[in-house]
């Protein structure tokens, strides 16, 4: 997948300011920066949801606005701010999507089934989206986004909000993903999770890319990408208690 020259601007803000980056295929990738750094305006334009003011984003060899349906096809989407048709259960969801994404309604209902089954929603899979908990809906996106079996798979902060159960079998599922020699793109302000997961990652901050590559490489001689991380996105750690000499010690002076 290649980016070249990405541009998005809100009025006098600019979000993404001119981004590059090539991201290699069958590795899970992390996207990560502070909160404001771009990482979902660049998601959105990336896999189609968001149109750039410049630039260019090539998935397969296809131009993502050129020829989104050829795109669309190979990508799975994971977005923040998940809307999912909540009238609809668990299975019926599933059952839409497939048949929606042109897929055989025998395959879609075995696949749906494997899925339930190994995101554990086998026992909710009659239950309305509606009453679904956070790690419910994650998983359930999570399966939509999986039912075609595409080439490439966009997380926009897939492990927030979801309890440490239900992060565990996501991240299993994603594992065996990668394995299959597919590609996980996923964005996290969250390093820890990053480190563990990932072997490739592209740090952003002000709308940039401030370093890019194998995670051993973007941590360099820190001992630990957080602390790269801050060191890349100037994050210094000298204002954290200035000017808040009246707090703690107990009560109000």
């Amino acid at each position: 997948m290649r980016i070249h020259s990405l541009w998005k601007k809100y009025g006098d803000h600019t979000a993404v300011a001119g981004i590059d980056l090539t991201l290699p295929a069958g590795r899970f990738i992390g996207l990560v920066g502070p909160n404001g750094a771009g990482k979902t305006t660049t998601l959105s334009m990336v896999t189609g949801l968001l149109r750039p003011d410049a630039g260019q984003v090539e998935i397969g060899g296809h131009d993502v606005w050129q020829d989104p349906v050829a795109v669309k096809s190979r990508i799975g989407v994971l977005p923040e701010g998940l809307r999912l048709f909540e009238r609809l259960s668990g299975a019926e969801l599933l059952s839409y999507i497939g048949r929606l994404r042109g897929l055989p309604g025998d395959e879609v209902d075995k696949r749906a089934g494997q899925l339930l089954e190994v995101l554990d929603l086998s026992g909710a899979r009659n239950k309305l989206v509606v009453d679904y908990s956070t790690g419910m809906r994650k998983k359930i996106g999570l399966a939509a986004a999986l039912l075609h079996n595409p080439e490439i798979l966009f997380l926009d902060e897939p492990f927030e909000g979801v309890d440490p159960v239900s992060a565990q079998t996501i991240r299993g599922v994603l594992e065996r993903y990668t394995r299959s020699g597919a590609t996980v793109v996923f964005s996290s302000h969250v390093m820890e999770l990053v480190e563990s997961l990932c072997d490739w990652v592209a740090v952003m901050a002000g709308g940039k890319i401030r370093a890019d590559g194998p995670i051993a490489e973007v941590r360099g001689d820190a001992a630990t990408l957080q602390d790269a991380f801050l060191e890349l996105v100037g994050a210094g750690r000298t204002r954290a208690g200035q000017n808040l000499d009246w707090l703690g010690g107990g009560g109000a002076r």
